[in-house]
């Protein structure tokens, strides 16, 4: 037998035990998974039921199963070994866009071989690298630019390790909580306060999730620049001040999502060359500070329940990672 991770209702999410998933079709993989990874701010409002209708489609993870807002089986950081299919993929050990599964069967295009030398947990990171690639190539600062990311999420944390390698003047992340600035820090990178931000940057690259960031934003905006947009806030509206520093000094907010290539790149790159990229990019060991916590994967319920209220957990984590030890005996 096999377990899948269901959204049953509202805050409510339960193991639901399936057939063990088998080959049938010579192009496809069958991964037995070692790890799956939370996503913070996503999988919250998948679990809260937060997910707006207008968009439910959109917001799909590509394998998804049942339809947003319950039942609902979600997740996109998953690692596995191949341990049926085609015998040159038997023992690899791969990452997928794939949700909260003891068991996958996708076509072996929908994984990625993980590179020797990145552990199964580092790998998990390569959905928020991918996202952060996503994010620089939708406004790719220019040599000697100032830069600024509000927000130390896990997304905002990789990204700022990723524009790290950048020939930048000046690099700062603008975030509230004191233990992550220190974490940030201790990598060589500055993080400020928002009340220590630097003014008059070139771009400004927002994922903190709050109005109060976004307005920050604006404010260290320097004149005819950008704001890079990458938070999703679900069925919560934002209020942004566009009164003051937007009009009077011709900034720019733009989107970026990564559910599509950002529009600079989308014809010269694919998706799969994006997330190729983004687990070659995990070569730097920094990342493994972003994982802050390990639970076993039957522990996701109340994990998912955690990082949905104002939990010490829902403070501290960055990326929390399950661990799929002993499957055969369930949750």
């Amino acid at each position: 037998m096999a377990w899948q991770y269901w959204t049953d209702a509202p805050r409510h999410g339960s193991w639901h035990e399936v057939p063990a998933p088998q080959v049938k079709a010579a192009d496809h993989l069958r991964i037995k998974t070692t790890a799956t990874a939370v996503s913070k701010g996503t999988e919250t409002l998948v679990h809260n039921g937060d997910v707006p209708a207008r968009i439910a489609e959109q917001m799909r993870a590509p394998h998804q199963l049942g339809d947003f807002p319950f039942p609902v089986s979600y997740g996109y950081l998953a690692v596995g070994v191949v341990d049926q299919g085609d015998s040159d993929w038997l023992g690899q050990r791969v990452f997928g866009l794939l949700p909260h599964h003891t068991h996958h069967v996708v076509p072996a295009t929908d994984v990625y071989p993980i590179p020797d030398g990145i552990s199964d947990h580092r790998a998990l990171l390569a959905g928020a690298v991918e996202t952060g690639i996503n994010i620089l190539w939708q406004q790719p600062p220019h040599f000697g630019d100032r830069v600024a990311i509000i927000g130390a999420g896990m997304i905002g944390a990789a990204t700022a390790l990723l524009a790290d390698r950048f020939p930048l003047e000046r690099l700062e992340v603008i975030e509230t909580n004191p233990q992550r600035r220190k974490l940030i820090n201790s990598w060589g990178i500055t993080a400020l306060d928002p009340a220590d931000a630097s003014g008059d940057n070139d771009v400004v690259i927002h994922v903190s999730g709050q109005e109060t960031g976004l307005a920050r934003a604006l404010e260290i905006t320097g004149d005819d620049a950008t704001v890079v947009e990458a938070s999703w806030y679900g069925e919560h509206a934002p209020t942004v001040p566009l009164g003051a520093d937007f009009h009077a000094r011709r900034l720019r907010i733009i989107a970026s999502q990564v559910g599509e290539v950002a529009a600079g790149q989308r014809l010269r790159r694919t998706r799969q060359q994006r997330m190729q990229a983004a687990l070659a990019a995990l070569d730097d060991d920094r990342f493994d500070d972003l994982i802050t916590g390990v639970s076993s994967w039957r522990q996701l319920p109340s994990v998912l329940q955690d990082l949905a209220t104002a939990s010490q957990l829902a403070a501290t984590t960055l990326c929390h990672v399950l661990d799929y030890d002993e499957i055969e005996k369930g949750p």
